[in-house]
């Protein structure tokens, strides 16, 4: 065909290997996908490695030694040296410090008694120090795989750990519930508030430290991560995600 116009041959041609592009972005995203979602199994993995390592290694050498002790300072009693009690409550202070970090770093709980449990447990470990009241409203018949029951704790613990370190805040709470084939959690807190979208946008320093990240996990799962406040009005951060996940669009 004269003039520089495409013809039918050209115009399949071109209709082909677009069609063929789409495919192939298409199949490195699924591929992508799978790859991020193995990467964070793996993160989890080695949390769980180095939890067990904490409390079975590390815990367990602190346990015997505070046992010596306190044989020690038995035997010596009344004229313990000073110096013996604080070197025990310095090793009380310290495994209590070191069990604490195994279970954060994964909770037992979590893979023990399920997702509902482990609200309450951290509920107890992060608000109860800080003065904070956090109430969890749950379901405990939710059955959850692994990933899923994952994804919401992190999501909780980033939320209740940005709420007792900046929000000032006097309550709050955790909501998870199963609605229409999705899974829909929130947490919220009545503290100062911030504003999303410096948050969001912020590397660190600030209430929103962690935040895009996990807003990109979410997605990961085929969900979605908002976050509702502004400032003196509190804080909610919603999740929804479908308990199947289907093709995923990530976000560009």
């Amino acid at each position: 065909m004269s003039g520089g116009t495409p013809g039918n041959d050209d115009l399949t041609r071109l209709r082909r290997d677009y069609a063929d592009l789409v495919g192939r972005l298409e199949a490195n995203q699924a591929r992508f996908q799978r790859l991020a979602l193995a990467v964070y199994r793996v993160q989890e993995d080695e949390r769980r490695r180095l939890a067990r390592d904490l409390h079975d290694g590390l815990g367990q050498n602190l346990t015997a030694l505070k046992h010596q002790l306190m044989l020690a300072v038995t035997a010596t009693a009344p004229d313990s040296p000073a110096a013996l009690g604080e070197a025990l409550a310095l090793c009380d202070r310290t495994l209590a410090e070191t069990r604490n970090l195994s279970r954060l770093l994964r909770p037992q709980v979590l893979d023990d008694l399920g997702l509902p449990a482990a609200l309450r447990w951290l509920a107890r470990t992060l608000g109860a120090p800080a003065g904070l009241s956090v109430t969890v409203d749950t379901d405990d018949t939710i059955e959850l795989d692994e990933d899923l029951r994952t994804l919401v704790f992190r999501l909780a613990q980033e939320a209740l750990t940005n709420t007792v370190r900046h929000a000032g805040a006097k309550h709050a709470g955790f909501r998870l519930g199963l609605e229409a084939g999705r899974l829909r959690f929130e947490a919220w807190d009545d503290g100062q508030g911030f504003d999303p979208a410096v948050a969001l946008g912020s590397g660190s320093g600030s209430a929103g430290t962690g935040l895009p990240a996990m807003r990109e996990r979410v997605a990961l799962h085929g969900g979605s991560l908002c976050f509702v406040s502004r400032v003196g009005a509190g804080t909610q951060v919603r999740l929804d995600v479908p308990l199947s996940a289907g093709p995923v669009t990530l976000p560009g």
